[in-house]
Order: C-alpha cells, then sequence, then structure tokens
C-alpha cells in the first residue's frame, strides 16, 4: 500500500521572492568624431598550444572578424595579438587550423546552451595605453613567468587581469566554519516546503508492486511504514532492487513478475543482509538502528547523520506528545541541504570565498591519472556502451558508488548510468524481457532516454563550487561529471556526498 500524505507542516518557513532583472550595458564602439566615445583598451591574447594557423574571435567583435594571430619570434608554439577592446566583459575563443578551441590555462565559463568560451574582463583607465615592449614579452613567455587565466593588458597603465587565486587551506577552513554555524543554528523543519506531498510504503506490499511505484512516482528512497507497529521501519532505496534483481538472476535467468510478486518488501529487506555480504563483502547488521530525525533537530546534525552512516535520506518524524503515531512530514536528504544554502548565500557568495572557487582548485571528487594535480584516494571507473547491465549493477554494489559515467571508444562521455535508474527496468516489465547478464548499456540506455530528460549533468574544472552545488540541489541529480570542454574526455566525477563532505564534513 501507498501512503500520501498531503501536509501542512506546523512550522512555517519564510520565503522572499526575489525578481532578477538582467542588466543590459549599452556602449557604442569608437567612431572618431562621435559624440559618445568609449575608450578603447590594448589587450594582448595569446594562444600559447601550436598550431599552424591561429585566429581569434569574440563578443568584442560581435563574433562577426576571424582576427589572424602573429607568431612569437623565436616561439613555435606561441601565437598573439594586440586588440583594442571596450571595458566590460568579453566571451572569445581560437580558431587553431580549422577546430574552435579554448584555453583551458586562462578563464573558461559556459553558457546556457553549454558552450564553453574564455572570458576576459577589461576595467576601464583615465591614462593612454600604450603597448608592452616585445622583447618584455617573448622574455616573460620564454621564462613561464606570464601566469594567468585572463589574457594580460598590453597597456604602460599596468591593467593586469588576475586570476581566481586559489584559497588557502585556512581560508577552506573559515567557510567550512561560517557554514557549520549556519547550519547549527538552522533547524530541520526549514527544509519542509509550506505544503507538498509525502510518501510512504507499506512493509506488506509485494516487491513487485513496490518496484512499479518507485518508478511511477520517480522517487530513489521512499520511508517504510509497519502497519502492525505504527511506525517507520526503515527505507526502501534503489540498491535494494540492484540487489533484489541480481539475487533473482542466479536462480531465475528470465525473471517474471511472480517472482517478484512473491514476496513482500519486509521479507526481502530482512534477507538481502546476507546477500548484500555475499556481493560487497560487507556485512550490514539485520537489527540496525532505523535512522531517523526530529523537525526542530539542527541542520548540522541532520548532515552529520547522513554523512557518517552513509545514506542518501532521512524520515523527518513528528512525534506527537499524546503518544500517538508519529506523523512523517518530509524526507530530509543532503540535495535537499545543498538547496537550502544555495537560497541562503545566494546574493552574498563573498561571505563564503569557497563557494566561488574553481572546482578544479579544490581537493575533492574522483578524477582520472591524467588530470595533473588533483588529489584523488579513489579510482574513477567507467563503462562502455557494449558492457553488461550485469557488471555495471555489481560495480555499482562492489565498488560502493552512485553512478558510473558511459563513454564510447576514444572515451567521450556518453551518459551516466546510476543505482536510482535500474527504476526504469519498471517500465512496460523490463526486467522481465531482459537478462541482466545479456542486455547491454546502450540497450539499457535507450530505457531511459524515453523517460528521462536532462538526467546528465556536466561541468568544466573551471566552474564554481556554487554553480555545481546548484545542479546537485535537483534532487535528481545525485554527480556532475567533469569533461574537458572541446573533446568532451571525462576527467572526473563529483557527486552530492563529495560537495557535502567538502563543505560539512
Amino acid at each position: 500500500m501507498l501512503f500520501c500524505s498531503h501536509h501542512f507542516p506546523f512550522f512555517f518557513t519564510d520565503f522572499v521572492d526575489c525578481i532578477f532583472a538582467k542588466a543590459c550595458v549599452h556602449t557604442k564602439s569608437y567612431k572618431g568624431n562621435s559624440e559618445c566615445e568609449v575608450e578603447m583598451v590594448l589587450i594582448t591574447f595569446t594562444w600559447r598550444h601550436g598550431g599552424t594557423q591561429v585566429f581569434l574571435c569574440g563578443s568584442f567583435h560581435g563574433w562577426s572578424e576571424q582576427i589572424p594571430m602573429n607568431l612569437v619570434e623565436g616561439l613555435v608554439a606561441v601565437f598573439q595579438r594586440i586588440v583594442d577592446v571596450p571595458p566590460g566583459y568579453h566571451k572569445y575563443k581560437f580558431l587553431v587550423d580549422g577546430i574552435w578551441q579554448v584555453d583551458q590555462d586562462q578563464l573558461c565559463v559556459q553558457d546556457e546552451y553549454g558552450e564553453i568560451n574564455n572570458l576576459v574582463f577589461v576595467e576601464e583607465s583615465g591614462s593612454m595605453p600604450s603597448a608592452l615592449p616585445r622583447e618584455d614579452t617573448q622574455s616573460n613567455l620564454a621564462s613561464g613567468s606570464a601566469r594567468s587565466m585572463h589574457p594580460e593588458a598590453s597597456s604602460s597603465r599596468g591593467l593586469q587581469l588576475e586570476p581566481v587565486m586559489q584559497l588557502s587551506n585556512n581560508e577552506i577552513n573559515v567557510s567550512r566554519h561560517r557554514l557549520f554555524m549556519f547550519l547549527s543554528s538552522s533547524q530541520a523543519y526549514e527544509l519542509i516546503p509550506d505544503s507538498g506531498k509525502v510518501f510512504a510504503l507499506d512493509t506488506e506490499v509485494a516487491v513487485e508492486q513496490a518496484f512499479h511505484i518507485m518508478y511511477e512516482k520517480r522517487l530513489a528512497v521512499m520511508p517504510l511504514w509497519d502497519e502492525r507497529n505504527a511506525m517507520i521501519t526503515g527505507m526502501l532505496t534503489a540498491s535494494d532492487f540492484i540487489l533484489i534483481l541480481l539475487k533473482l538472476q542466479e536462480s531465475h535467468p528470465t525473471l517474471t513478475n511472480d517472482e517478484l510478486g512473491m514476496h513482500t518488501v519486509s521479507a526481502w529487506k530482512y534477507g538481502k543482509f546476507q546477500f548484500h555480504a555475499e556481493v560487497s563483502g560487507a556485512m550490514v547488521p539485520p537489527n540496525r538502528r532505523v535512522l531517523q530525525a526530529a523537525p526542530d533537530e539542527s541542520l548540522k546534525d541532520v548532515v552529520q547523520t547522513l554523512l557518517q552512516n552513509k545514506i542518501s535520506a532521512v524520515p523527518l518524524l513528528h512525534s506527537p506528545e499524546d503518544g500517538s503515531s508519529p506523523q512523517l512530514l518530509h524526507t530530509a536528504c543532503l540535495a535537499g541541504i545543498l538547496k537550502h544554502i544555495c537560497r541562503h548565500f545566494r546574493h552574498s557568495l563573498e561571505y563564503l570565498p569557497i563557494l566561488q572557487q574553481p572546482v578544479g582548485n579544490l581537493p575533492f571528487g574522483t578524477f582520472t591519472g591524467e588530470v595533473a594535480g588533483r588529489p584523488s584516494s579513489r579510482v574513477l571507473l567507467t563503462l562502455h556502451s557494449r558492457d553488461l547491465l550485469s557488471s555495471a549493477l555489481k560495480l555499482l554494489i562492489e565498488g560502493g558508488i552512485s553512478s558510473i559515467p558511459i563513454v564510447d571508444d576514444n572515451g567521450a562521455l556518453i551518459n551516466v548510468y546510476s543505482r536510482s535508474d535500474i527504476t526504469s527496468l519498471a517500465r512496460d516489465n523490463v526486467y522481465a524481457r531482459f537478462r541482466l547478464d545479456q542486455i547491454i548499456m546502450t540497450q539499457v540506455l535507450q530505457v531511459l532516454d524515453e523517460t528521462s530528460h536532462d538526467r546528465c549533468r556536466t561541468c568544466t574544472r573551471f566552474d564554481s563550487l556554487y554553480r555545481i552545488m546548484e545542479l546537485l540541489s535537483d534532487p535528481t541529480v545525485r554527480r556532475v561529471v567533469v569533461i574537458d570542454p572541446t573533446s568532451r574526455h571525462v576527467e572526473g566525477i563529483i557527486t552530492l556526498r563529495d560537495v557535502c563532505n567538502l563543505l560539512l564534513g
């Protein structure tokens, strides 16, 4: 049985609707005797990665002009061009031997269409510009001292466009302490919407029915309600269904609804511990305490419960003073807590400098060995489109991971398969028509593509932590794949738990 609770919580959170107006800065280009002239600034754009012919194109010319760049004398891989640019923010790109490229050593941004460009901010100045001597430029390039993520200014007035500086460990700890104090003073009831629905499954529901309910409701986790004892006894997760299907596959190569309908959820929950130990090698005691949270509990304590017990969600229960059955108010999860943080600090990011840092500057996530300078104690696992679903499911359980990037033969990202995607097999009883050891990931992804949209979120190493947090605030997004902006090669993966451990662990 599916229980649906329409609740109007006894605590209310005040929400302020913010209206954002897009600021448009109108500037007129330099036109000789025009009454409204804009002082142009000479900026040196540099491409240090070789090529035969290199052109510069940017928003400062409306993307309409491809400006040829000149090979720096004495250097075989460095091209430069000095360009008059009006003050303000400008996007640009390089056309290298007919292929559009961004310079990953300089600041990169991704627009709303997913397009990656370099970005430069040009400041106004009251003095007249003059070009730097060529010998100074060559000397700096040759010695490697011209370090910047922004193009360098070529004027004598010293306009230097600094990169976002990497924070020290002490500065990171300052941001973490401020977040700790914020969560300590916040309570779990602030996560509850003013009105909404919460769902719970009766423990005596057949596994097959529970499978379909979770698919239809697009839920990866649901609280379990024991009618006899009038209490929440645990959570049903996507991992439960992975273990169920793997167990059934051992004895019944072709699964049927009858086999999933023979057992109740409570029976499967009791018997899954032994099988989990067989698959992962880690025995979880069947009498493990049911974790929950109260509305007046601090968000700090809720976060610690989730992180320390390596779980994704806890039921938020109100226990009436008269001793009657507890009321299920909400399912508290890490995504909801990140959303709460983003909403609170959206207009004061300077208070938490860590949120403005590029993720490539921060010590978290799982990255490939090719990404230099990235500490990672874990191996980044990937699958190919022709790999078997049974291999993917075992890898998720054995590796204790939530998702695996799917790549093509060149290592470019195709999609992502996660634990929660297992419920898609309930659609039209797909699990009853295929064997797990015969269906390949290409076929599995076809099922997903018909039921999910925009499910694979990506970023680059240059995206800010705050942007990643906004992506992960969506409860359907549990991880963001870090890709090379040009080749789409997978460089790493950042999970919801990675972010929370970095900020709140």
